[in-house]
């Protein structure tokens, strides 16, 4: 798969006081609240292991339900200590015990199994949506927290989201705090070496692609389909 770069004046930029926009909330489910942003899913307000906005929330290697100290092949629970012994979510008989699924199921879904059954990771084309249905902008500063991140405005309903940049982990270090976000979805790539689809941003771009290792410690903003 090849990269799909959008720089954030394609995506609609407008300078306009973007910080200074709250994030919308318009409703609740199972306690957790969450934005109507026109899309086919409502999206959380905040990430997997958060309270707020403004906090970073929990890293999640894929496949995986509890953050950890130490993101590592070694520490991966779906493999035998290296990417070339995959024991879930493998369809290369060369990387691993090859298996039918692509896809996470729910007990192995970081959202539903911290937020329930109501709530779930997003699919690569729902994260794909999200990126394009709305007007980006990056803040150093949202709503005087000094977190840094894209405050995204829908372009169908005027309703915000906030994806601070929360980085990742890596071993026991973490990347990219302040710099950028990672996201990811329940799909691995049928491509390469069944790494993990997500979307990435910094200050100028939004990333779209399916070649994050999936050992990689990463943010996780939860959709739900109750309306």
């Amino acid at each position: 798969m090849k990269n799909i770069i959008f720089s954030l004046a394609t995506l609609g930029l407008a300078f306009c006081g973007f910080d200074s926009v709250a994030q919308t909330v318009s409703g609740q489910v199972g306690g957790y609240n969450f934005v109507d942003l026109g899309l086919d899913v409502n999206w959380a307000t905040y990430n997997v292991g958060a309270t707020k906005p403004t906090e970073y929330g929990s890293y999640f290697a894929w496949g995986e339900t509890e953050p950890k100290e130490d993101y590592s092949w070694a520490t991966y629970k779906w493999c035998e200590g290296s990417f070339d012994s995959i024991t879930r979510y493998c369809i290369k008989r060369k990387l691993g015990k090859r298996d039918k699924y692509t896809e996470l199921i729910p007990k192995d879904d970081a959202a539903t199994v911290n937020w329930g059954e109501t709530w779930r990771m997003p699919t690569f084309a729902e994260l794909q949506a999200l990126v394009e249905h709305c007007n980006w902008e990056w803040t150093k500063d949202y709503e005087g927290s000094g977190v840094s991140g894209l405050i995204g405005i829908s372009k169908s309903n005027g309703n915000t989201i906030f994806l601070p940049a929360a980085g990742f982990r890596d071993g026991v270090e973490f990347g990219g705090v302040g710099l950028r976000g990672q996201y990811v979805a329940k799909q691995i790539s049928e491509l390469g070496n069944c790494d993990v689809f997500y979307i990435w941003f910094r200050d100028t771009s939004i990333e779209e692609d399916d070649n994050i290792e999936r050992y990689i410690g990463n943010s996780i903003r939860a959709v739900t389909t109750v309306k």
